[in-house]
């Protein structure tokens, strides 16, 4: 495996790929992600060389689609180099930094883009809104998503909501016609249902996050909270919301009455971000029973099974 040499002296930083990440890209890509994986730690050398970056360490467990390594700039600025597997949820991630230039996101400071390589503000990896006690990290995820919402330039790249989700109902309506899917049919062909409904009407169009999750906004130094790792699209901010909707599902699924507490979180994240509950209800649904099918098409059942779970409940 390739290295690279350690700040401060003569040994070197192992760019081995996390445990969690070689899994994600094993499990999900196939042969060309297998490929990915056997080049990156060279292609990581070869970005800390052209950049002039001092690599500090991998940072584990990292992200499940891209390495990170902790750097330091020529001038000893601290920031994050990023290298990602470019795919069609995240190779507009940079543009969607860019236009957001630090404003609830981390600061991009340099890309290149067809290589999945990004040079980042560092925020505080080990410390994320997951941190918090749920009510806390509620009112700060909102707070900071509030920020993102911000109109996307003339003649961005990012896909829209409607296009995004035309591939995800297509593929969720072929895995719902599968045998082993036939006990969760109905709650398919609702998601899909739902869809159509909330394209059928018209939505003001922000920039969105894509995958806005407690994980995904860590503390820093610039300002409390930054978001990272956007999967950027146009569209309606409940779609956006609707991830948060089942944040902390475990912990959700194990208290009492969760039935009731996924419809009062429903109802407090569209009040706090003025967003019409019934159109956060419908997105969290389709974005659950989607990630559901997929869950257990993947055989992972305990995740695929609790999503869907959650699913019924709104």
């Amino acid at each position: 495996m390739a290295s690279a040499p350690q700040p401060g002296g003569p040994g070197t930083v192992p760019l081995d790929p996390p445990d969690r990440l070689v899994h994600t890209i094993g499990t999900w890509e196939g042969d060309a992600g297998r490929k990915w994986l056997a080049e990156l730690p060279d292609r990581v050398a070869g970005t800390l060389e052209r950049w002039e970056l001092r690599p500090e360490r991998v940072f584990t467990p990292g992200g499940r689609i891209s390495m990170i390594v902790l750097v330091r700039t020529a001038d000893d600025t601290p920031a994050v180099l990023k290298l990602g597997l470019v795919t069609a949820e995240t190779e507009h991630e940079h543009a969607a930094l860019a236009h957001w230039d630090g404003r609830g996101a981390v600061r991009l400071l340099r890309a290149e883009p067809a290589q999945g390589a990004m040079l980042l503000e560092r925020a505080q990896g080990e410390v994320s809104l997951r941190s918090l006690p749920e009510p806390k990290a509620m009112l700060e995820a909102t707070a900071t998503l509030q920020r993102l919402w911000v109109a996307p330039a003339d003649g961005h790249p990012f896909t829209s909501v409607a296009d995004h989700t035309a591939g995800l109902a297509d593929r969720l309506r072929e895995l719902g016609e599968e045998p082993w899917a036939a006990e969760v049919r109905p709650l398919v062909d609702e998601a899909l249902a739902l869809r159509e409904q909330l394209l059928a009407t018209a939505v003001e169009d922000v920039l969105l996050h894509g995958d806005y999750q407690h994980g995904n906004v860590l503390a820093a130094e610039r300002s409390p909270w930054l978001a990272i790792d956007p999967k950027p699209l146009v569209g309606d901010r409940a779609y956006d919301l609707a991830w948060l909707v089942r944040d902390r599902l475990e912990t959700l699924a194990a208290a009492p009455g969760p039935q009731a507490a996924a419809r009062r979180r429903v109802a407090k994240l569209a009040a706090a971000l003025d967003v019409d509950p019934e159109r956060l209800r419908g997105w969290s649904c389709f974005r659950a029973v989607d990630a559901g099918v997929r869950s257990l098409s993947a055989g992972d059942r305990q995740t695929g099974e609790l999503l869907l779970e959650f699913a019924g409940w709104l």
